[in-house]
């Protein structure tokens, strides 16, 4: 039986690696091992619950207004014993995070394999996003396996020199976990609390617009254009609904409720745990993000996205139509997000698009690649 290390610290990290989690349960040749750094730590606890995963492991590492450079050594120093307590045969991770680099960093040292999941994403720019390219781009000349979503993520690893027979193509595990959550709150009929009935209900033929935002390279001049641009299609669309589950980070909540609240057609929440974000963005009509999961997610339930930067990694959903680059400039959000609500045609040839990011069986595939490079 070989062991498996599943390392990570936020949200997103753990909605990917949870369906993993629990294909490798289920497998008698390999016994997980679940550590969490807690990089987003009542995010991440919401995750948990909705997976049944519980952490063997939990470094509870994240303090408050902590630097990049902080919490990076201080993630390496915890996971550089914990690697040599626990000896696993493998470490997988998964995205961009500063727990993926710090993690990976701390495997090479202690000679353990690695194996990368959502691996390949490029924008080839070191500063957007801000640091997720570069703790990418570096675990990806640390890593021994490579889990590419897609066929150009495989092509990206390739260009800059990573072995052809160490990257697989399975999907996006972050599909696997969205159709077993999707069918969960819609077996449970889950809704918001909070959230009036009338704007829950889809049948009122009132439009609900999904906000969410949260990119470092966004704060300041980035947050208050996008709240302009909400405010400005509040206005404009006094029947739509807008929804925005407010990240904790001070940099965001504070630009979010000097400029949204107060507005009768929007709601402004605290973040919501996973399944009703799901149910969420099941009842939503337009996605308004700067989240890379959600630019995978959404377009399994047929959503529309605006996605509120200048650059992304995920190049397929724009290539395929699911998925439109606004920036953060108001003009072009509302513009965006106008069109969407106005123009049937416009809006039918969105939300129609197939998802470039898989089918549902990611998870399967990186078990059975496993398989194949430890049992061959």
């Amino acid at each position: 039986m070989k062991k498996v290390s599943v390392i990570f610290g936020t949200r997103p990290e753990a909605v990917k690696l949870c369906p993993v989690v629990l294909k490798l349960r289920e497998h008698p040749d390999f016994a997980p091992h679940v550590c969490v750094t807690g990089q987003h730590r009542e995010l991440l606890d919401q995750v948990l619950d909705v997976f049944g995963v519980r952490p063997d492991v939990d470094f509870d590492l994240m303090r408050p207004n902590q630097g990049l450079a902080d919490l990076t050594a201080r993630a390496i120093t915890a996971l550089d014993g914990y690697f040599r307590d626990q000896q696993p045969d493998v470490a997988l991770v998964q995205g961009d995070t500063t727990t993926v680099f710090a993690a990976s960093l701390s495997a090479f040292y202690n000679k353990v394999r690695i194996g990368h999941v959502e691996a390949g994403l490029r924008t080839w720019n070191k500063y957007s996003p801000f640091p997720e390219e570069v703790n990418r781009m570096l675990t990806s000349h640390l890593a021994d396996y490579h889990f590419a979503p897609t066929e150009p993520a495989r092509q990206n690893l390739l260009r800059e020199g990573i072995p052809a027979e160490r990257v697989f193509v399975t999907g996006n595990t972050v599909i696997d976990a969205l159709l077993i959550a999707v069918e969960k709150v819609r077996a449970e009929k889950t809704v918001v609390p909070g959230l009036p009935p009338s704007w829950w209900n889809e049948d009122s033929g009132r439009p609900l617009v999904l906000i969410t935002g949260h990119r470092r390279e966004n704060f300041g001049s980035g947050f208050e254009a996008i709240c302009r641009a909400v405010a400005a299609l509040a206005r404009r669309f006094p029947d739509a609904v807008f929804v925005y589950p407010v990240h904790l980070n001070p940099h965001v909540r504070e630009p979010v409720f000097r400029l949204l609240s107060g507005h009768a057609n929007i709601h402004l929440l605290d973040p919501l745990p996973y399944h009703q974000f799901v149910a969420l963005m099941d009842r939503s009509t337009v996605i308004l993000t700067d989240s890379g999961g959600v630019q995978e997610e959404a377009p399994s339930l047929g959503k529309p996205v605006l996605v509120m930067r200048d650059t992304t990694e995920r190049p397929e959903a724009v290539a395929a139509g699911t998925a439109r680059l606004v920036g953060t400039d108001a003009d072009k959000i509302v513009e965006g997000v106008s069109s969407l609500l106005s123009d049937t045609r416009a809006y039918r040839d969105m939300a129609s698009k197939i998802n470039p990011y898989g089918d549902g069986h990611a998870s399967e595939r990186i078990l059975q690649t496993l398989r194949e490079q430890f049992f061959p």
